[in-house]
């Protein structure tokens, strides 16, 4: 048995499926399927059932995966642990950012890091708070950067900047002329909002909720850049995170008008395993973070 058996079987057990799991390992079809035969034969015990369409794990296959996975983690931290005595920013690094952030984040700070940190490798990948989290806890990301929610303090977190959220409208809204506004003026009005699966839609719909708004539930975007389109073509409204937004406030028939103090806001932070041996490299990584954001914050003051 080697770690690579046990790839080969936690592969098998997520894609259900001998060739795509033997594409993702980058082996033939036959050697995953010979390894695996080979693996119960030294375990000693049937893993799967095996059909031509389908392949259904066992009690004990189950349990096998679940230490496997365990195991696969493990080893990875040792590599990481001797890793990290020698140069923590070296190496590679997979993070995860939520689409609310990630495409108006990177482009600040991917050339920053490049510049600071040249032996660091990114591989970034781009899903929803849920999904990253649990990507983060079977140990296939390194850290996450994200808006913070409750329930989430069983994670290491590396605060990284607030960013306030500001009212977009179309030109045509009476409010254009106003340089900034005051939250409970929403009261009564209807706002659009992202689809279920976003943590910005739950945060905006609080701060909408508590001033008295309403969301219009004629539409729920898939993403910033659908829900900024369709206020121009609804004539409505809703509230985006800053770094989202241009810094003169106002492009392609949408006008963007910061609130008064109180101002609503999110945190946005980066998160790992309380356990990960990889702690130096992402305290460096969230000062860098935090530093280049602020300047860009700054331009909205």
């Amino acid at each position: 048995m080697n770690f690579r058996d046990l790839e080969y079987l936690v592969a098998l057990e997520e894609l259900k499926h001998f060739r795509k799991a033997a594409e993702k390992c980058f082996v033939s079809q036959p050697t995953l399927s010979g390894q695996i035969r080979k693996l119960e034969d030294e375990l000693g015990v049937q893993l799967m059932e095996r059909s031509p369409r389908k392949v259904l794990f066992t009690q004990a296959g189950l349990d096998i995966v679940a230490k496997a996975k365990t195991i696969l983690l493990e080893a990875k931290s040792l590599k990481e642990l001797a890793k990290s005595y020698n140069e923590p920013m070296q190496g590679t690094l997979h993070i995860g950012l939520i689409p609310t952030v990630a495409p108006y984040l990177l482009p600040l700070i991917i050339p920053a890091i490049k510049t600071h940190f040249p032996e660091l490798s990114l591989y970034l990948h781009e899903k929803q708070t849920h999904v990253l989290m649990k990507q983060l806890e079977a140990g296939e990301l390194d850290c996450v950067i994200l808006a913070v929610l409750p329930g989430m303090e069983s994670f290491g977190e590396y605060p990284l900047y607030q960013e306030p959220l500001e009212l977009a409208i179309a030109d045509s809204h009476p409010w254009t002329k106003e340089t900034d506004i005051a939250l409970p003026k929403l009261r009564g009005e209807h706002v659009l909002m992202l689809e279920d699966g976003h943590c910005l839609r739950d945060q905006a719909l609080g701060f909408c909720f508590a001033a008295g708004a309403v969301e219009d539930g004629s539409f729920q975007a898939t993403s910033l850049e659908t829900l900024r389109h369709m206020i121009g073509a609804e004539n409505s409204m809703t509230l985006l995170p800053q770094l989202a937004i241009p810094a003169n406030r106002h492009q392609d028939g949408i006008k963007y008008i910061p609130f008064k103090a109180p101002q609503p806001y999110r945190d946005i932070s980066l998160l790992c395993r309380k356990n990960s041996v990889r702690k130096a490299c992402f305290a460096q990584l969230a000062k860098l973070v935090s530093a280049t954001v602020e300047k860009k914050l700054k331009q909205y003051r």
